[in-house]
């Protein structure tokens, strides 16, 4: 028997359950975040997704330079994927007219391809061992596209398929679930099932979002993007501070 090498502590936090409520809330602020400015605010998807991409670009930067993990930053960094991923889908989709299929099937192309290059490059895509700058770019990149394509598959359910956005909350909420029961009850590895619940709590958020902002005659509720948005930052903050997040432990083999 060998036992298992503990790496040094990576710069992500650990996977409990404050981990998944926190990335919910994230998620839906995105979705209600990004509309403020490409919609409430009038700047469109193209200006949103260049000031969100810069924003994001900032939060990595600071990410990647820290030499441990920091909870402020991790966090802002996933917000601000969800909001650059939320205009930047709306704006595939929308606005260069490819659709939410043709978006939802070049985003699945695309995360299916940094996954890829992930494993082909570093043996593994694990969520707990992101402690070397090479490993927490993939990781990142990664993120990106699940964000953006969590958008996309969200609206595809919400429109396209004709479900509505509480149809698409039953559907992304059920599949959430059974993803839960499979990791209590079955032998799918972790990292499969780790990562399959990442990319479904964005089109989860997308869904929740968008019922909680779209106007009535469109199946929302039709509240203000700004003071959802508002709301869902002081969850965020306070359970952040509710819950303290630590760093995973990587383990290597």
């Amino acid at each position: 028997m060998h036992k298992a090498i503990v790496s040094p502590l990576s710069k992500v936090p650990e996977i409990t359950l404050a981990f998944w409520v926190i990335k919910i809330f994230a998620t839906t602020l995105g979705e209600t975040g990004g509309d403020v400015v490409s919609m409430s605010m009038g700047l469109g998807y193209l200006l949103g997704t260049v000031i969100f991409t810069f924003l994001f670009l900032i939060a990595l930067f600071a990410q990647v330079r820290a030499e441990k993990f920091h909870p402020f930053i991790y966090w802002t960094t996933i917000i601000a994927t969800t909001t650059v991923g939320t205009t930047l889908a709306d704006f595939a989709d929308r606005s260069l007219a490819i659709g939410y299929s043709g978006g939802t099937m070049m985003l699945v192309s695309l995360l299916i391809l940094s996954f890829f290059l992930w494993h082909k490059t570093l043996g593994s895509v694990s969520m707990n061992n992101i402690n070397d700058r090479k490993t927490e770019i993939f990781y990142w990149v990664t993120i990106m596209f699940s964000q953006t394509l969590g958008t996309a598959l969200g609206d595809w359910t919400a429109d396209t398929a004709g479900l509505g956005y509480t149809g698409g909350v039953y559907i992304f909420g059920g599949l959430l679930l059974m993803i839960l029961a499979a990791h209590k009850w079955s032998k799918v590895p972790k990292v499969i099932l780790f990562w399959m619940a990442f990319i479904l709590t964005r089109p989860f958020g997308a869904v929740v979002g968008d019922f909680l902002d779209k106007p009535l005659d469109h199946g929302g509720l039709a509240l203000s993007r700004y003071s959802a948005s508002l709301v869902l930052l002081i969850l965020i903050s306070l359970g952040l501070l509710i819950f303290p997040q630590r760093a995973a432990k990587g383990v290597g083999h």
